[in-house]
């Protein structure tokens, strides 16, 4: 049997420039930056004084109280996605088979607001008082799709990947297989990650990751720029809903883009930075032009990882290489990034959203504070 056709047919995003698809747009057209001071905790012994923080999040317009204490931020920021997502394709009034629906959902570093909270809790109360039992669930990274697969009645497969940056674009594209192979007719995938906070923010600055720009919050992220010194680390989250191309058009859904192709492969070199001549990179989108079956050519726009390190001049290498000379003739590039900041295993999904939305629009967004 050939793959089935993957379409997407909605999107659902919470980041540092606000709540929702429209919001984000809107922002992101205009250029804006959602990075400024950290307000979450004291900064003052830390190096790194910035971060992209999501504002203005009530849980409870998805959450009832009670329920809040059960999961971290990292899982409500994705369960607010999954509503919207879930709504933009009709499918909150007309659920799929249940046994057909699925959920990949993941993070790079899950409940770590809770693991510092909790710490911080037994310190004070000890254990009998100092922990809750809701302690395991609220943190661990699957059960970021397994809330979400208990709302939606999603009895499909259900999966959180950890891949640190590309943790959002895997749980897609192998969302995307499962729907083409047969698995399911329908899939919610993403990433999330709720990382603003004092370990989080002080071990990145550790290894020395992060822009030290503190007197300008929203010309720290510069990626590809000369004067770069580091990414900004940011939290949020964004879903899409993937379905098989003939299932969403038998129930007449929106179909916003189609998902052709995919790649996955390890560079294999070192533990944080990438090989010098980008030959993973390269390997990897030539994995994803030959699923999809096209030519560098065919291609117009790519949101770049673009994080505003070292690594972006080796990004670049790995572009030119594959794409020749439609690199500099017909390819756009942009970093969006140096408007949302990192969002570390969301940054994959967020960016495959802006890129439907890109796509639909006919706009691409800019890259900030390029210089």
């Amino acid at each position: 049997m050939a793959p089935r056709r993957v379409a997407v047919t909605g999107l659902g995003i919470v980041s540092p420039l606000g709540i929702g698809v429209d919001e984000n747009w809107r922002r992101l057209c205009a250029g804006d930056s959602g990075i400024g001071l950290i307000t979450r905790f004291d900064t003052t012994d830390f190096a790194a004084k910035i971060a992209g923080e999501v504002k203005d999040f009530d849980a409870t317009r998805w959450l009832a109280k009670r329920e809040l204490r059960q999961m971290d931020v990292f899982i409500q920021y994705a369960i607010a996605c999954a509503a919207e997502a879930v709504g933009q394709a009709g499918l909150d009034k007309e659920p799929p088979v249940a046994e057909r629906y699925g959920v990949y959902v993941g993070a790079g570093l899950g409940g770590i607001t809770t693991i510092e909270a909790t710490i911080h809790s037994l310190r004070e109360k000890g254990p009998r008082h100092g922990i809750s039992p809701y302690f395991v669930p609220a943190l661990i990274i699957n059960l970021a799709g397994g809330q979400i697969s208990i709302r939606y009645g999603c009895k499909g497969p259900n999966m959180g990947h950890v891949s640190a940056c590309a943790t959002g674009s895997h749980a897609i594209g192998e969302a995307a297989r499962v729907i083409a192979y047969g698995e399911a007719d329908v899939m919610i995938a993403g990433g999330t990650e709720s990382t603003v906070t004092p370990v989080s923010i002080g071990g990145f600055a550790s290894a020395r990751a992060l822009s030290t720009r503190n007197d300008e919050p929203q010309k720290a992220s510069r990626p590809f720029t000369a004067s770069r010194d580091g990414f900004v680390l940011s939290e949020g989250a964004a879903l899409l809903t993937l379905e098989a191309w003939e299932h969403a058009k038998a129930r007449g859904a929106p179909i916003l883009a189609e998902l052709v192709g995919y790649g996955r492969n390890a560079d294999a070199h070192h533990i944080t930075l990438p090989s010098p001549d980008g030959e993973g990179a390269q390997r990897c989108m030539r994995l994803a032009l030959g699923d999809a079956g096209l030519a560098p050519e065919a291609i117009g726009y790519i949101n770049a990882h673009g994080t505003s390190t070292a690594a972006d001049s080796i990004e670049t290498k790995a572009i030119r290489a594959v794409f020749g000379k439609h690199a500099d003739q017909g390819l756009a590039v942009s970093s969006t990034k140096s408007m949302t900041g990192h969002l570390l295993g969301a940054a994959g999904s967020l960016e495959a959203a802006i890129s439907v939305l890109a796509l639909g629009h006919g706009i691409l967004p800019p890259t900030i504070n390029l210089d």
